[in-house]
């Protein structure tokens, strides 16, 4: 019995193993036979707990920290300035063999002027770049804090950049100046398709890879937001505002982030163009110095986005308490009237003639200046010219300077004198946001078509942004020293910098020689005497002939060349009007000086004298082929003037029948003969000034009841065409009988 109970080792191994074996078969055999809901069940638990598993890492994964935020907010807003500012830049382009050394040429080229832009704060204390990263900066903060979202704020804000930098750099390529607010409206008007038909079809491959790199920088910027945890910049809780202090504050936060973001940037851009406001200060203090007369110019000394705020606001000139369409309507009829009444005694018409508008660079008579006297005349043939046609003296609202501004007169017939004073440059804060734009080159075309006005400037075509404003007023063509109708052949005087005036007439009889229309208005600005006066003449008599007194070193030497150069400007002229009359077709040339250069600082600071300083010379004078070469309209209507009537004083001098708008100017100017700004006068007031055909300077007070009507409906009409509801448009205010 004991022997059969005893077992070995040996003999118990099977029986141990046996069960787990048999309970494993079990175990296979119960899965085996398990039916599909239950296997259905098993699986959707273990995908629970992996979902769960991954849920619970991506909940653990980081917020990215504020100072991230900060390092990535410094780096891509330095980043986006540095690629505007290099926009306005292009790579200079050298003669085959000009000798310019590696230097001059790593200077010049892109990398060279942004370098110089960058380190002008160190080498300069001009901190520009500095102005430009903060300006750029709080753009970036107002779409962080209004996306609320910090890297989809990145790729807005990113993207928005490159597409500044590169349609900059393109318009600089093609048009020589930045971009304007006034652009944004062509995208506005459902033109966007149009702008790549601009570029070069080169250049299409160089847009489409710069495509792909934004694409490619918007989906990191998106993966970014979707690895980062802090959802929100500014926690922010809309649904339950009030559910507790968090709540309340986060809201207020975010609230007041957006609130002076936008005033911030609203206020900068409002007052950026008023004088001595705070935008204009603050600037100026980071070494902003504006140049309204070259946007190319501005945009590369400034900042791009400077220039594009400096120009999105400008008070143009108060709304007038009576305007309305009612109003208008009536100022039509009355000066319709007045015309008729002109009309009947008149059997010209102004369109019958070629008409030349001609704006002498500088050009003035130096011997006026107080202290300036020479032995010899520098001008003996314009004054014999003057003494024996419609002449006498514009009343300028620039002195050194300005020269848009007289030509936006002279074009348009309206005033300076009545916008307000923080509009600088009508070519550069009005015209381009106009809506209509009229000029009187638009009678020609009215009559001849599209042919029937050019334009003629010997300089470049940017320069006041004539090249998209003369365009907008109608002219066919416009030849320059660059750009599509480019002028050449041209040659300067001795070392002079700029182009003659020979050559700026010569270019002029080519127009008309070559003219496929009867008759046509042609815009000329001449760029001779333009300063510096350094000299540039050889054989100048005026420095022997030169008995002023009371100068300095320097203002003796700048007036010694200057007067060479008008004396130059008297010979060409003379010539020039040898040759219109030798022509088989009327023409008239209203001939004027835009303002006198700035180089009589010591007669200046006498304000006695700077009425006499802002006073140039003009003339009216038509050819032998005209009915009115003899004409000489009195002194007494004649003798002085502002270049907004020109074109009326054409009229009467030709003998020619008005539109409503000439009457009225012709009105206006035997009312008040010369208006203009507060500068062009020595007293210490900010109201225009106005003279009296005698040249005597008088207030509204003094005038008779009638010029006071007339001024205001001068206005009416200014600020109809200029800013207000355009209603003269609908009527034939404008138009010739």
């Amino acid at each position: 019995m004991r022997h059969h109970a005893f077992q070995s080792p040996a003999s118990q191994a099977p029986s141990r193993t046996l069960a787990p074996t048999i309970a494993s078969s079990h175990g296979r055999h119960a899965r085996d036979t398990a039916t599909p809901a239950q296997n259905s069940s098993q699986n959707n638990r273990r995908d629970r707990e992996l979902w769960k598993s991954l849920r619970n890492k991506w909940d653990r994964r980081p917020r990215y920290s504020y100072v991230l935020y900060a390092v990535v907010f410094v780096l891509v807003t330095v980043a986006a300035t540095l690629a505007i500012q290099a926009s306005v830049y292009v790579e200079p382009t050298y003669d085959a063999g000009a000798q310019v050394d590696a230097a001059t040429r790593a200077a010049q080229s892109v990398r060279g002027q942004l370098t110089g832009f960058v380190t002008q704060a160190w080498l300069m204390q001009s901190y520009q770049f500095v102005l430009n990263i903060l300006i750029i900066g709080a753009i970036y903060s107002l779409l962080v804090v209004i996306i609320n979202r910090f890297w989809s704020a990145t790729a807005v804000f990113g993207i928005v950049a490159a597409v500044f930098a590169i349609a900059g750099n393109y318009k600089i390529q093609l048009r020589n100046e930045p971009i304007l607010l006034a652009d944004f409206n062509f995208l506005a008007g459902g033109n966007t398709g149009e702008l790549l038909s601009f570029l070069p079809a080169e250049e299409i491959h160089h847009v489409k890879a710069l495509a792909l790199r934004l694409v490619v920088f918007a989906i990191a910027c998106g993966m970014l937001q979707i690895l980062d945890k802090r959802r929100s910049f500014i926690p922010t809780y809309w649904r339950r505002p009030l559910a507790g202090i968090g709540h309340i504050a986060g809201n207020l936060t975010r609230l007041t982030a957006i609130i002076c973001s936008v005033v911030f940037l609203f206020s900068f851009t409002w007052n950026l163009s008023l004088p001595n406001s705070w935008s204009t200060r603050w600037a100026a203090s980071l070494g902003d110095k504006p140049q309204l007369w070259n946007g190319w110019g501005d945009a590369a000394a400034n900042g791009p986005m400077m220039t594009l705020l400096r120009l999105a606001h400008t008070k143009i000139m108060d709304r007038p308490t009576d305007y309305s369409e009612s109003t208008m309507r009536a100022i039509a009829k009355r000066y319709a009237s007045d015309a008729k009444t002109i009309n009947a005694t008149r059997d010209a018409s102004l369109t019958d003639s070629t008409l030349i508008v001609l704006l002498s660079e500088s050009f003035s008579d130096p011997t006026r200046v107080p202290g300036v006297s020479f032995n010899e005349d520098p001008m003996p043939q314009i004054r014999a010219i003057k003494n024996s046609t419609t002449s006498g003296y514009m009343l300028s609202p620039g002195y050194g300077g300005g020269t848009a501004n007289i030509e936006y007169q002279a074009l348009t017939g309206l005033s300076m004198a009545n916008y307000s004073s923080s509009l600088s440059v009508a070519y550069q804060q009005l015209v381009p946001k106009e809506r209509w734009t009229p000029t009187f080159n638009q009678l020609w075309n009215s009559r001849y078509g599209a042919q029937g006005s050019q334009a003629i400037h010997t300089y470049m075509n940017n320069m006041y942004f004539r090249n998209s404003n003369y365009k907008k007023f109608g002219f066919y063509k416009f030849w320059a020293l660059n750009g599509p109708d480019k002028i050449t052949g041209c040659t300067k005087i001795d070392r002079s910098w700029y182009v003659s005036d020979q050559c700026t007439y010569d270019n002029v009889i080519q127009r008309l020689s070559n003219s496929t229309v009867d008759n046509q208005f042609l815009q000329v600005v001449t760029m001779q005497n333009h300063l510096p006066y350094n000299d540039w003449y050889d054989n100048n008599q005026f420095k022997a002939d030169d008995t002023s007194s009371n100068l300095t070193g320097t203002e003796r030497a700048n007036v010694e060349t200057y007067a060479k150069g008008v004396h130059y400007t008297d010979q060409a002229t003379a010539d020039f009007l040898n040759q219109l009359n030798k022509l088989n077709r009327p023409v008239t040339l209203v001939f004027y000086g835009d303002h006198l250069p700035g180089i009589y600082p010591s007669a200046y600071a006498n304000k006695d004298n700077v009425l006499g300083l802002h006073e140039t010379d003009y003339f009216i004078w038509s050819n032998a082929a005209s009915a009115s070469h003899t004409t000489k309209l009195p002194d007494d209507t004649s003798q002085y003037t502002s270049s907004n009537y020109f074109l009326a004083q054409t009229a009467q001098h030709m003998n020619a029948k008005v539109s409503p708008y000439l009457a009225f100017l012709s009105a206006m100017h035997e009312q008040i003969p010369a208006l203009s700004v507060p500068a062009s006068s020595g007293n210490s007031h900010e109201k225009p000034v106005y003279l009296d055909a005698t040249g005597r300077e008088i207030d509204t007070t003094s005038m008779s009841a009638q010029a006071r009507s007339m001024l205001h409906d001068y206005q009416l009409i200014q600020y109809d065409i200029s800013t207000g509801k355009n209603y003269l448009k609908d009527t034939d205010f404008m138009r010739l009988p």
